[in-house]
């Protein structure tokens, strides 16, 4: 069994928003994509898939045999600027050199649905050089098939030469889904027409027979149709939350939401003193967060010196409290004694302690009338 190592090449240039592919271009090239990778990985396990972009050149993932990290780093990518064909086609070479298993046969899956603005002769000299490296590449030309056949003819019949076949051009003209047009292509079936197979469910949509589990089948393309749902109001959400951000600054992140609140709290210590000015707030925005959260300290300590010295003022009232008048007062001495257990009130010593408080009341009173 052949083993390989391919990467594929999308193009997401400002073309990709054109509707002749249902639902854009570059969402039926997400679609398309996702069959190759699974149908590349499925043939062999050892077989392994990288990623890039030919408008600005940005290598998304390397070889790997992940599909998932393949599928998520797909989804992210969105139109700018102008296809770069040659230069993309160079960086895809370059990946494909650094490849682990150099075992691997090399091949590059490009797909290209914008014009080719580059020169025919560079070109062809860039497939004479992916010739002599032995690199296969499979173009899948749509949307601007007219223009670009000519040239990607030329350059595809000068990388297989007089007798070579191991590079393949197909070019699918405007239709609902550009998956279903790849998949009886030799991209998929490969030489000997088995990669489709491979891939599961005979290289139908998802892998799956909707002959054989239609209802697998309808929520495999339910799913599909609610995730591109999702990431267009995603897309237009972002759009327009991007209008209302001030200076190009972005919404706080939860935990600075969080810490916002907080400090909020710490500042909320109820009313102020009579008297007082209320404390002046400061404008959390400035700070840094190492500023907040030694202010959210200094709140925290405040309140507590407030609580405490709220708590010492209680205790000196009542060691301040004056229990003189009370104890010198026979009758509530009286009363007191009188409850107490295994105390009898008409004891001498009970007697003579309830005299010598009303003595020194008396003795009290009469000091104070010599004083006024």
């Amino acid at each position: 069994m052949v083993l390989e190592s391919t990467i594929i090449c999308v193009d997401n240039s400002q073309f990709m928003r054109n509707g002749d592919f249902h639902p854009t271009r570059l969402q039926a090239q997400q679609d398309a994509v996702n069959l190759i990778t699974h149908s590349k990985t499925r043939s062999n396990p050892e077989n392994n898939v990288a990623l890039m972009t030919l408008s600005d050149l940005a290598v998304l993932v390397t070889l790997t045999t992940d599909t998932g990290k393949i599928l998520a780093k797909l989804h992210q990518v969105s139109p700018v600027s102008e296809m770069k064909f040659i230069p993309g086609i160079k960086i895809a070479h370059l990946c494909l050199k650094h490849r682990q298993g150099k075992n691997h046969k090399t091949r590059i899956v490009a797909f290209v649905g914008s014009p080719i603005e580059a020169d025919e002769k560079e070109v062809i000299k860039l497939a004479k050089k992916l010739k002599k490296e032995k690199v296969n590449i499979d173009i899948v030309n749509f949307g601007e098939d007219d223009s670009n056949a000519d040239v990607l003819n030329k350059f595809i019949t000068t990388i297989n030469g007089k007798e070579g076949s191991g590079s393949h051009l197909v070019t699918i003209p405007p239709g609902p889904h550009l998956s279903d047009a790849l998949v009886s292509s030799p991209i998929l079936q490969g030489e000997d027409g088995m990669a489709a197979a491979a891939a599961g469910g005979g290289g139908f949509e998802f892998g799956v027979n909707p002959d054989d589990d239609p209802e697998l089948a309808l929520a495999l393309r339910v799913s599909m149709e609610e995730q591109r749902a999702r990431q267009q109001a995603e897309a237009g959400g972002g759009q327009e939350s991007g209008g209302a951000v001030v200076g190009g600054t972005e919404d706080e992140s939860s935990e600075e939401a969080m810490l916002q609140r907080a400090l909020a709290m710490s500042m909320d210590t109820g009313e102020a003193p009579a008297g007082s000015a209320p404390a002046p707030a400061r404008d959390l925005s400035t700070m840094t967060e190492e500023e907040q959260i030694a202010y959210a300290m200094q709140m925290s300590m405040a309140d507590a010196e407030k609580a405490e010295q709220k708590s010492e003022g209680m205790e000196v009232d009542a060691k301040d409290e004056d229990y003189s008048e009370v104890m010198n007062d026979p009758a509530f001495l009286q009363s007191v004694l009188q409850n107490l257990p295994g105390v009898d009130p008409q004891s001498e010593a009970v007697r003579r302690a309830v005299g010598e408080g009303a003595a020194k009341e008396k003795e009290e009173k009469e000091k104070e009338e010599e004083k006024k």
